[in-house]
């Protein structure tokens, strides 16, 4: 029903999710993986059936006939009852043993009581967007509450859709969920080791910002950006974003708030952090035999470079075929992307 990260590896992806796989195979590559545990398919289908909602759920769809074609309203209202239905139900008392046991066995490994960590959906296909993930979660009961959404998160409007428009079941995308303990973040970003645009692999491109992830994931704020050269390890380009908004913890959770001023147009991360994150983003696509899209966060609490952890890696998916030279590459990043150097 749960394994720790380091049990897993990309063998295990219709076990516990892509995600979940995913961060057991960096796990097993040597990558700084925030530890954590994982919650595998059959742990919500042991939910579903023992609580009856595989029954109900079935049964309440079946009402509706053939979805193809349907609007918006109908989508809205199936997601909001079957959300419902997930979330309201108990967890039942075994797998709630065992999941409250894993997180008290985080707990004394980290030596925290009730250690904040997240909650993420993990699908066996990547559906980038599609469900749902909850930030700074800590105690018992949240914990329950944030692993039963991110279950039902399965049933969005967006997801149901897609499904029905695809012809496939609308009781499906069963999800695993991945729980690493979360990371006192500094600053966080994303890099590609492809150029996403014209498919050019002899940069590494970073984006970044203060705070956790979320703020450069979402596209919401103009950001840090970087180009290293992948094979002289050199910064090549770079732009400081205005960073006036960034996402931080809150009392529950996490949100957008505002990046102190003269904070606002100064590098969120030095390039001795730039280096390495291209450094050990080049050695996991050798590793994993192609071009990477990856997560990182650095954590305020502790020394370089002890203070960089990898949160996601996955296959890029690149737009363009034709690789364009160097220099076209870097003309045409400082132009679309970054704005100057």
């Amino acid at each position: 029903m749960i394994y720790w990260f380091e049990e897993l590896g990309r063998e295990h992806n219709d076990v516990v999710g892509k995600k979940c796989a995913n961060l057991g195979q960096m796990t097993r590559m040597g990558l700084a993986v925030p530890p954590g545990f994982a919650l595998s398919l059959e742990a919500y289908r042991l939910f579903v059936k023992e609580s009856g909602l595989a029954v109900e759920m079935e049964k309440y769809v079946q009402k509706f006939g053939d979805l193809k074609g349907q609007g918006i309203t109908v989508f809205d209202e199936m997601s909001k009852t079957l959300r419902s239905m997930i979330e309201s139900r108990e967890i039942p008392g075994s797998l709630k043993t065992q999941i409250l046991g894993y997180y008290k066995d985080l707990s004394r490994r980290l030596g925290i009581d009730d250690p904040a960590v997240s909650v993420r959906s993990a699908g066996t296909e990547s559906r980038p967007g599609m469900f749902e993930t909850y930030l700074n979660v800590r105690g018992q009961e949240q914990l329950l509450e944030k692993v039963k959404k991110v279950w039902a998160s399965a049933y969005t409007s967006r997801a149901i859709a897609f499904r029905a428009n695809k012809g496939f079941p609308i009781i499906g995308d069963e999800l695993g969920v991945a729980i690493p303990k979360m990371v006192n973040a500094r600053a966080s970003g994303i890099t590609f080791t492809v150029d996403p645009v014209t498919a050019d692999d002899s940069k590494i491109l970073l984006e970044a910002n203060w705070g956790l992830g979320e703020g450069v994931v979402s596209g919401a704020e103009s950001v840090d950006g970087f180009v290293v050269d992948k094979e002289s390890m050199e910064i090549t380009a770079r732009h400081v974003g205005s960073k006036v908004k960034c996402v931080v913890y809150t009392k529950e959770g996490a949100d957008w708030a505002d990046v102190p001023e003269p904070m606002q147009n100064m590098p969120c991360i030095s390039d001795e952090e730039i280096i390495e994150i291209a450094k050990v983003a080049k050695s996991a696509e050798q590793s994993l035999g192609g071009p990477q899209d990856m997560e990182w966060a650095v954590d305020q609490d502790l020394e370089f470079p002890k203070s960089l952890f990898w949160l996601q890696t996955r296959p890029a998916k690149v737009a363009a075929k034709k690789k364009v030279s160097a220099t076209s590459h870097i003309a045409d990043l400082i132009a679309k992307k970054f704005g100057g150097v």
